[in-house]
């Protein structure tokens, strides 16, 4: 394999490359923009939300920890 074929091998492979990469920039584009939930734009500090978060955590300890959150809580106000 001579220079001029190397080259020539190397703009092929650079050109299908470089079409890859637009291509992913471009299918990324749009899969950011249509996925924001609820149609909030980023700015809103919709991020900041905590979708996970149980909200009353009392009853979420009771639920999943039980005998255990409560003998936890029982010792609380022992620090006298």
């Amino acid at each position: 394999m001579n220079y001029e074929e190397r080259m020539a091998l190397i703009r092929k492979a650079s050109k299908k490359f470089t079409k890859k990469l637009e291509r992913n920039q471009r299918v990324r584009k749009t899969e950011t923009e249509s996925y924001l939930p609820y149609g909030y734009p980023a700015s809103t500090g919709y991020d900041d939300v905590n979708i996970n978060a149980w909200t009353d955590a009392p009853q979420y300890a009771e639920k999943y920890y039980g005998e255990a959150y409560r003998d936890t809580v029982d010792h609380d106000n022992d620090w006298n």
